[in-house]
Parts: structure tokens; sequence; C-alpha cells
């Protein structure tokens, strides 16, 4: 289990983490989400261990970053944004390089190597230059090199930057294939990408953690839709459970609400409505998108 407590790093007056907390299970796919500088990469250098925190402290099962880094970092499989390569080896060579950086055995290093080509489908391009693979194979390289010593905890700084769309399409499925075994933590500004791979979104605004929760409970906390014959304003107030009236709208002698409220509301609203003497047309869960989540987060900063 990865766990951050009241986690902060400053650059002199400028807050880049704020007090941030969090606890990522074993066999979690969890998606980092924020506008750039938000605060995303700062934290995965931290969890990490390749940025020292300012304050607060992070724990990787019974390890903590500081103390136990290098046995951390042992257990942890990166790709920075921008991975280093050197473009003139080969993809194999360099493979077999960083196997050594990591501190596979030597004997057992042509293994490692032949299991991450194969695992990010490389094979096809093991003996080519890197100067030659496209933008995408250059990030499948940086994916076998975070996972040659088959770490527990797999992190990707904006895995999908740059690449068109089949090249994303089948990114997606290697973090598929590798959450299989390990623990993957994605930063990404693309919404799509947390969405289609992840199962827990973390939602980073100017430094501060805003959002944590499981991507269907995102989805499913849209509040619920309803259409009466009539204006329903006063039966609303009188229903604990609705919380807030988010708009209304008449169309075609329809009344059309939005309503913020309880997961359980729905059969509370419907038995009023009736008692009152209003015809219900329509109450349903409004489903939201992280785009549109997203974008109410960050309108709270706009709006102040």
């Amino acid at each position: 289990m990865i766990k951050l407590e009241h986690l902060t790093r400053c650059y002199g007056d400028f807050i880049a983490v704020d007090d941030v907390s969090f606890e990522i299970k074993h066999g979690e796919i969890v998606g980092l989400l924020g506008h750039n500088g938000a605060g995303k990469t700062t934290i995965m250098k931290m969890i990490t261990g390749y940025l020292e925190p300012t304050s607060g402290k992070i724990a990787v099962d019974n390890l903590e970053v500081g103390r136990d880094t290098r046995a951390i970092q042992k257990r942890i499989g990166y790709l920075p944004e921008n991975c280093p390569v050197w473009p003139e080896m080969t993809v194999i060579d360099y493979l077999d390089y960083q196997a050594s950086l990591h501190g596979v055995p030597v004997d057992k290093r042509d293994a490692a190597v032949a299991s991450a080509i194969r695992r990010t489908v490389l094979e096809a391009k093991a003996t080519d230059p890197i100067q030659t693979l496209s933008r995408g194979y250059r990030q499948r390289v940086g994916v076998a090199q975070a996972i040659l010593h088959n770490p527990d905890i797999i992190i990707l700084d904006e895995p999908t930057n740059g690449l068109d769309p089949t090249q994303i399409r089948h990114m997606r499925d290697l973090i598929a294939d590798l959450a299989k075994t390990a623990t993957v933590i994605v930063s990404t500004h693309i919404l799509q990408e947390v969405q289609a791979v992840c199962e827990r979104a973390l939602i980073m605004r100017a430094g501060k953690l805003v959002v944590d929760a499981r991507i269907d409970e995102l989805q499913q906390s849209g509040g619920l839709l309803v259409t009466v014959d009539r204006n329903a304003d006063k039966a609303f107030s009188g229903i604990p459970e609705v919380t807030k009236i988010v708009s209304h709208a008449e169309e075609g002698g329809h009344h059309h609400y939005r309503l913020e409220a309880s997961n359980d509301a729905a059969p509370v609203i419907a038995r009023v409505l009736n008692r009152e003497g209003l015809q219900l047309f329509a109450l349903q869960p409004q489903r939201r998108d992280l785009e549109t989540i997203f974008a109410e987060v960050n309108e709270e900063v706009v709006n102040g």
C-alpha cells in the first residue's frame, strides 16, 4: 500500500503540493488528474524518492521515503514525462543497460529484457536504434525500462502525451495488461485516458487534492433529473434528501429539474410529488463524465 500523509512541497514561497493525503491499495489502477502545474509530477517524483518533501510522510508498505528510499525505488517502475533514452542505442542494448541500473542480476538480465520487450510488443523493433522509432514506440521503450525488474508499483507520467489515436489505444491496452500484476498510477491531464483505464481518480488543483473517488461513483454523483407537469419548487424544498435545486427550466408545459440529492432520494421524491398531486413524467439519475466533473472542480477556482 502507498500512503501519503500531509505531503507538502515548496519551491521558495511557491507551494507546489499543499498538504496532500491519500492511500492506494495493492492492485489499484489510479489516475492522477490535473492541469499542467497542478502538482501531479511533483507528487510522482516524491513517491519515487527523486524529490524530497518539504514536510509530510510517504510510506510504501512498511518502508518510508527518506529512510528506505533505495529499497522503495527497487519496488517501483517509473516512466517520467520525458523519459531519458540514448537515441543511438538499439532498443535491446538500451534495455540491457537499464536492467543493470535496476540491479537485475547478470544471469537473469537476458530473460528480463526479453520479457519487457514481449510485454510491450517491441519484438519487431528490438534491434532498431531508438532514434529511428516513432513517438509511440519510444513511449513503449520507456514503459519497458520501467518494468524490467518486475516492480510492484508502476508510475506513468503522461504516458499518452504526443501519441496518435492508434498509439493511444495500444498504450491503454498495455496499461491494462501491466495492472494485472502491479499497482498502476497514471498521471495525465487527458480525462479520457483516466476514464478508459482507471478505477479511481485523484484530481489535483493548485497543489491541493480536491477529489478522491472511484470513477463509477463520480459518474453516478450527478444528482437526479426530474420532469413534472408544473412548478415543484415548494415540494422539493420540503424534502430533506434534496439538498439543492441545481436548475429548473420550463418547456412545452413540462418542468425539468436537476436536483442535488442523496443516493436514496428517488423513492422519497416520487412519494412526495404524488402526495402533492404533481404528475411525474421522468425521474432518473444524471450520469456525468470526468470532463464535466473536472470542469466543475476547476470552475470553483475561477468563481472563487
